[in-house]
């Protein structure tokens, strides 16, 4: 689309203002309301911000304005608002893109794929957890018959919610998003909605879309749409299962039927696959970057009876107690929660599998079995690590490794001190559970 063709769409849709949009370090969206008029200074110049006011941009309050330029790919309406349109921005200071956008900072990544005729295409798939607030302002799942000991697949409890996901659905396809599959996951109130595979800037720009549109129609419903990793002690969390592979125009390279193995996978995917376990605890203080991530990669088992989340550095064939899952012809990285930052988890995970291919790294024979089931030295026998079990120790790896780092550029180093303020933050709170056991326990 070029910029009178995006002229025309916008006059014969009747948009009255488009919103700007782009990313913090959190992954959370961030936008200004341009009304249609001003449409070209989107393009030109860029959406002004004062970047102070954003989390993790890198600008003091005496540093110069953070410019939201956008990119003519992605304008799209916004279903659930209607005479509004959304186009995603790359920030730019000074006229050129800034190194702190998360973005900008995936494009990079995927310029080195590039330079070797490469893309990467995945399909992230979020898992939300659909709630309300009861009279006492407790959280709880929105539908109130929505209780079952193993509700995965419940027909009840899809059928029930169906008014939030039908609206949700129709916002997807009426931009051009091809859902093909939604179901109730493992816990109360719990759901995922599964789209088509794109290129990996695409299906980030897409994801995020997606949390706009879930947030805002659970918000017109009186309910809440929430990515929280963990909302439930008792329930399984939310996942963002990020399936991958490397194509080479209309080739999957990752795809070889040859394989002795019997995983479909070419010896270039089992490089890229050691690489991302290589890399694997740095990888969690990005795909899993809050406190609140680690109440969900826990070793051992959900009290609904199953677990989806990976806390073993491990592959196998479909083994979803393994960090890399393989389908078949391609990797799923099932690390990734609700709250990370897809454009810099994608550009972290590029950075973890071109080590492993220019490293020619072999990551070992899969682990074909139930991994929750082994103990300790059974793990340490089979050479099996366990991925960080607290933000904290998963800021350490990250700071280890040069590798993720490099990928990140100048915005390791502030996610790095925006986050262990968080974990400080969190040491020092005061909990219920603390005041429970100890208040009168001495």
């Amino acid at each position: 689309m070029n910029r009178a063709d995006a002229k025309k769409f916008l006059a014969r849709h009747q948009v009255k203002s488009v919103l700007a949009q782009f990313v913090d370090m959190h992954g959370t969206a961030k936008a200004k309301a341009v009304p249609v008029a001003h449409f070209d200074d989107i393009l030109d110049a860029g959406a002004g911000f004062a970047g102070f006011a954003v989390w993790g941009l890198g600008i003091e309050p005496h540093g110069p304005d953070y410019m939201a330029v956008g990119d003519l790919g992605t304008l799209t309406l916004v279903p659930w608002q209607p005479g509004y349109a959304r186009i995603v921005c790359d920030g730019h200071v000074h006229g050129k893109p800034w190194d702190f956008d998360a973005r900008v900072i995936l494009k990079r990544q995927i310029a080195r794929l590039k330079k070797t005729g490469l893309t990467l295409m995945t399909g992230l798939e979020p898992e939300f957890s659909l709630l309300k607030r009861g009279i006492s302002g407790k959280i709880m799942p929105c539908e109130d018959s929505d209780t079952l000991a193993k509700p995965c697949y419940d027909y009840k409890g899809l059928s029930r919610s169906r008014v939030f996901l039908d609206r949700l659905v129709e916002s997807l396809i009426a931009v051009g998003i091809d859902v093909y599959q939604v179901d109730h996951e493992d816990a109360n109130g719990q759901f995922e909605i599964n789209y088509t595979y794109a290129d990996c800037l695409t299906s980030c720009d897409h994801y995020i879309f997606f949390k706009m549109a879930a947030a805002e129609i659970a918000s017109e419903l009186g309910l809440i749409c929430s990515f929280m990793p963990k909302p439930f002690a008792n329930l399984p969390g939310n996942g963002m299962h990020m399936h991958m592979s490397l194509w080479q125009g209309k080739r999957n390279l990752f795809l070889d039927r040859k394989d002795k193995r019997g995983l479909d996978l070419s010896p270039l995917a089992y490089q890229f696959a050691a690489g991302l376990l290589k890399h694997g605890p740095a990888l969690a203080a990005i795909c899993a970057p809050t406190v609140n991530s680690y109440k969900r990669l826990v070793v051992g088992r959900s009290l609904t009876g199953a677990t989806w989340a990976p806390a073993y550095i491990s592959y196998g064939d479909n083994n979803r107690s393994s960090m890399v899952r393989i389908p078949g012809g391609r990797l799923t990285l099932r690390m990734p929660d609700g709250a990370c930052n897809p454009y810099l988890a994608t550009a972290a995970v590029i950075a973890a599998g071109l080590d492993g291919i220019e490293q020619a790294l072999d990551p070992g024979e899969p682990h074909n079995v139930n991994l929750y089931d082994l103990s300790p030295a059974d793990l340490k026998k089979a050479k099996i690590g366990v991925l960080p079990q607290t933000l904290h120790e998963a800021l350490r790896a990250l700071e280890g490794d040069a590798v993720i780092r490099n990928a990140l550029g100048v915005l390791a180093d502030e996610f790095l001190r925006l986050k262990h303020m968080e974990w400080i933050e969190y040491m020092r709170h005061v909990s219920e559970w603390e005041v429970d056991h100890y208040l009168e326990f001495f």
